[in-house]
C-alpha cells in the first residue's frame, strides 16, 4: 500500500509540473528565452547610440554603436 501511495505521489508532481510548464508559470526554465529583443528605443539626441543591458537590479553599457548614415532626401517627380 505504502509503495502504491508513493507512485500516485510521483505522478501527481510529474502531471502538476507538466501543466505549470505547459501554462508558462516555469517558462524561464524551459530554455525558450534564447532569443534577444527590444523592449524599447528611447532616442536621446543624435550624438550617441549606446546599447544598455537591463535586468531587475543593474543596468550596464554593452557598447557604443555607430549612427547609420544619414538618408538625403529625394523628391520623386512623376
Amino acid at each position: 500500500m505504502n509503495g502504491f501511495l508513493a507512485v500516485l505521489i510521483v505522478l501527481g508532481l510529474v502531471t502538476a509540473l507538466a501543466w505549470l510548464l505547459r501554462r508558462g508559470s516555469l517558462g524561464a526554465l524551459t530554455g525558450r528565452g534564447g532569443v534577444i529583443s527590444v523592449e524599447t528605443a528611447v532616442a536621446l539626441g543624435e550624438r550617441r547610440w549606446l546599447l544598455l543591458g537591463l535586468t531587475p537590479t543593474t543596468m550596464q553599457l554593452v557598447t557604443e554603436l555607430q549612427p547609420p548614415p544619414r538618408v538625403a532626401a529625394v523628391e520623386v517627380r512623376s
